[in-house]
């Protein structure tokens, strides 16, 4: 957004100095809200459950499209006259939708404030679907798509997730298909809107200047024209499809891309925190990773390899990825591959420990400088059911990990038998095996 203001009001201060408040609108619309008076902004991060695994089968792309399309028009205004009156107050407003949850942000000057939130309130309850709006974004995924088919990174995520989702939504595009894309008709997001769009499925997290009444106000605004709630839709709960195979899926590129998953923790499992630590040791940010010093510092292989933990609403992952030249895959996957195991036979150092723990917990309030950043953080914290208080539990969560739970969530989840790797390319010396 052209507003991306940085606000240092975290930056001296501790995260427990973070006060977060339950805001409940007259109409019953609930937010949590981080007030901030330094600067005159209110940022806005809305969340509705239920995303692109609800997509029917035949339009898989359909919550991203629908997505795309909320802000090209609205009410009585085209795309046009709508996006000129956001770019004319510095009124950030973008969709997204993933999996498990179509969301939006909204960024204003507070003196703006009313007027943007009337626009939210258009973009959400009376998008328009304009006949050349939908052409040009369904032009734009389109090639979208296209290049993602050339992009060995695109190929192997794609063929990743459909071996470990076989017969299951996160298995699908949720950008969808060059077939799935054109079969997408406006009564389909009409439909989606009506259907998915709901205050019952609604979470709201707040950043900035602004009272709790004052936002109350903003919320039913917003919202409150919003349908009571959506149509009934669930997604069923599954264990990805794993085992020890590498697969190769022939690119005709100088250097391939390689993507490995293993079992993760959902984001309520009591090793949530436990796996975190871990990863960081094992594959996370930081050039003392394991498989950055194995990888890259060592050998060479790889300008980067990591990992980082991918808990969905229904399922959960530790996902990787490195890139290298097709002459030095092979062995790069055996690094990999060794590198699980050595972690899941002997636990961790105690000074790998002890790093990792100072470095999670030192740099999660550099993450609470931006609003738009708190406001997605009690997003989160709300879809997670992580509770009011959790931004002064967290870092007490990180400090309590011992290499005692390091060692025994690592026996459970880096299980070599059930390390998946893909690989885009053309690399010497390696197919596929099962």
């Amino acid at each position: 957004g052209l507003l991306a203001a940085v606000v240092l009001l975290f930056a001296a201060t501790p995260a427990h100095a973070v006060d977060v408040v339950r805001v409940k609108s007259p109409g019953g619309i609930e937010a949590w809200l981080v007030r901030d008076t330094l600067n005159p902004i209110l940022s806005l991060r809305f969340v509705f459950r239920g995303g692109a695994a609800l997509d029917p089968a035949g339009k898989e792309g359909l919550a991203r499209m629908t997505a795309a399309l909320l802000d090209e028009g609205a009410g009585d205004m085209d795309a046009r006259t709508f996006r000129g009156a956001l770019e004319d107050r510095a009124i950030g407003l973008s969709f997204d939708a993933s999996f498990d949850e179509v969301g939006g942000s909204l960024q204003t000057l507070t003196e703006h404030k009313d007027t943007a939130v009337r626009l939210l309130a258009l973009a959400l309850s009376q998008p328009r679907f304009d006949g050349d709006a939908v052409q040009r974004v369904r032009s734009q995924i389109l090639a979208r798509i296209r290049r993602d088919s050339e992009n060995p990174d695109a190929i192997a995520q794609v063929r990743l997730f459909d071996e470990l989702f076989p017969r299951h939504p996160y298995g699908r595009r949720t950008r969808g298909t060059l077939e799935s894309v054109p079969a997408i008709g406006v009564e389909d997001m009409r439909g989606f809107v009506r259907g998915r769009l709901a205050r019952d499925s609604l979470i709201v997290g707040a950043a900035g200047d602004v009272t709790p009444d004052e936002l109350g106000r903003l919320l039913d605004a917003a919202f409150g024209s919003l349908p009571a709630r959506a149509t009934p839709a669930s997604v069923a709960d599954v264990v990805p499809t794993l085992s020890a195979r590498t697969i190769v899926v022939k690119t005709k590129v100088p250097q391939s891309a390689i993507a490995f998953a293993g079992p993760g923790l959902k984001r309520d499992d009591p090793d949530f925190y436990v796996a975190l630590v871990l990863n960081h040791i094992l594959g996370g940010s930081g050039f003392t990773a394991r498989l950055h010093e194995e990888i890259r510092e060592k050998r060479g292989l790889a300008y980067s390899a990591g990992t980082s933990l991918h808990p969905l609403r229904h399922s959960a992952l530790i996902i990787g990825g490195a890139g290298t030249a097709n002459a030095r895959v092979k062995e790069t996957v055996d690094v990999i591959r060794a590198e699980w195991k050595r972690m899941a036979d002997g636990g961790v150092r105690a000074e790998e420990l002890e790093d990792a723990k100072t470095y999670l917990t030192g740099s999660f309030p550099l993450r609470l400088t931006a609003l738009g950043a708190i406001a997605g953080i009690l997003a989160a914290m709300q879809q997670d059911d992580l509770g009011v208080d959790y931004l002064d539990r967290r870092n007490d969560h990180i400090r309590a990990v011992t290499a005692e739970s390091v060692a025994r969530v690592a026996r459970r989840l880096l299980d070599p038998a059930r390390l998946l790797v893909v690989v885009a390319g053309e690399p010497d010396g390696l197919a596929s095996a099962d």
